[in-house]
């Protein structure tokens, strides 16, 4: 069916359930069932370890107004407005900011609705309906008056399977990278904390009866050393600043990055007009975490991340390092809870808690003798460069599924029915 044989219909009559819990904050507990706010919603995911718990008594007395269940599409009212992700379990609640829909599946797919108000075409409605003046949202009032495009059903499935797949291979990469990552750890954990690494004759170096002297981190191999990560022999802080450039770049922010991944590259920005914290140059060799408390977002940026390095602008909310020669050692240390732990505990700050450049200089690490630097690099080098691959190949991914969506969404690409 061509595009102009499409329907523009208001998008809660497309509806079984709009569930609205905004204006009301149900009392937290330590533990309990996990409730999600706008916070948790972030670049089509939903963040856990953003959200909180609520007993199950409160849970009953709260969610009157509608249980959410998997499948649900979230969309956030403010603070930011417009980020969407499906629900993909059961037995949660929803509070602030959040509106829960739920097609009706007879009229919409939930993955339809899902990328619908992703494309720039959803956006845009939501953004003409917003209003506030700091803190910008949508009432449901004017939300209920926003229309959706709707292919046939059918057309709406082959459309949203296109999109999902792509971001079906994103995930799975994801995973990879996940366990991936988790061996890189063990290795770190074997060699540089439980000091069994291999010595000159190829055994392992404490349970062989390798010398250990004392050190301010206790005890640890002879002729290693202890060092602040921000200025050592293998590591250093970058400064801010970036170079100037033509054109337009993307901008990561700290909201771009969960976890270990970059999430999203939409934010374009040009050298003059850019944000003051779009300041920071990602190079070679450069690791990077969010200072703010309680954050962990990273990036690795390597030789082989040409699309970073030419094409991006990182946020002064991350702190980056210098380490071109050892940075998968630096690296691992870096995505330990250590590190984690030690920099939340220098974080300061009034309104926001955050780590800066002199508490960074206070993290002491551990730094071995080149040779067995060099073999951990050696042997942990095939592990990263799988994740690397796994990051270009994603990165490549998410580029074609943000340049398909509008397309799919306006008509200009006709996807194929079968009869």
């Amino acid at each position: 069916m061509s595009f102009d044989q499409w329907s523009k219909v208001n998008l809660v009559d497309c509806l079984d359930k709009l569930i609205d819990y905004r204006g009301k904050t149900p009392e937290k507990s330590e533990k309990g069932i996990l409730t999600l706010s706008a916070k948790s919603v972030k670049n089509s995911n939903i963040d856990y370890s953003e959200a909180y718990t609520i007993s199950e008594d409160e849970y009953k007395k709260f969610m009157v107004r509608g249980i959410p269940v998997k499948g649900d599409i979230l969309i956030t009212t403010e603070a930011p407005m417009g980020q969407v992700a499906k629900l993909d379990r059961d037995g949660v609640a929803v509070a602030q900011r959040l509106l829960t829909l739920r097609p009706n599946p007879k009229i919409l797919d939930n993955d339809y609705l899902l990328y619908y108000l992703q494309s720039p075409i959803g956006q845009a409605e939501l953004k003409a309906r917003e209003s506030g003046s700091t803190v910008t949202g949508i009432k449901q009032a004017e939300f209920r008056k926003i229309n959706i495009i709707l292919p046939p059903l059918s057309e709406q499935k082959v459309i949203a399977n296109i999109l999902s797949s792509l971001d079906d291979k994103i995930e799975l990469n994801n995973k990879i990278n996940k366990n991936l990552e988790e061996l890189a750890q063990t290795l770190y954990k074997r060699w540089f904390v439980d000091f069994d690494f291999p010595n000159e004759e190829g055994e392992s170096y404490k349970s062989s009866g390798g010398e250990m002297v004392e050190s301010e981190l206790g005890l640890i191999p002879k002729g290693w050393k202890v060092e602040s990560i921000g200025r050592s022999s293998i590591s250093k802080l970058i400064s801010s600043g970036i170079n100037e450039f033509n054109g337009t770049k993307k901008y990561i922010a700290t909201a771009d990055v969960t976890n270990l991944s970059i999430r999203s590259f939409v934010t374009e920005i040009d050298f003059k007009k850019r944000p003051s914290r779009a300041n920071m140059q990602p190079i070679a060799g450069s690791l990077w975490f969010a200072k703010m408390k309680d954050s962990r977002k990273m990036i690795r940026v390597s030789k082989s991340s040409s699309y970073l390095i030419d094409k991006c602008i990182f946020s002064t909310g991350f702190a980056g390092l210098f380490a071109p020669k050892y940075s998968n050692y630096i690296w691992t240390i870096l995505t330990t809870k250590d590190f984690d732990d030690t920099k939340n505990n220098l974080c300061n700050g009034t309104t926001m808690q955050a780590i800066n450049n002199e508490n960074i200089n206070r993290i002491r690490i551990l730094i071995p003798d080149n040779k067995t630097l060099d073999l951990f690099e050696s042997v942990s080098e095939p592990i990263f460069e799988k994740i690397q691959f796994n990051e270009i190949e994603s990165n490549k991914l998410s580029k074609i599924r943000d340049e398909l969506l509008p397309k799919l969404m306006n008509g200009e690409i006709e996807v194929p029915i079968e009869e």
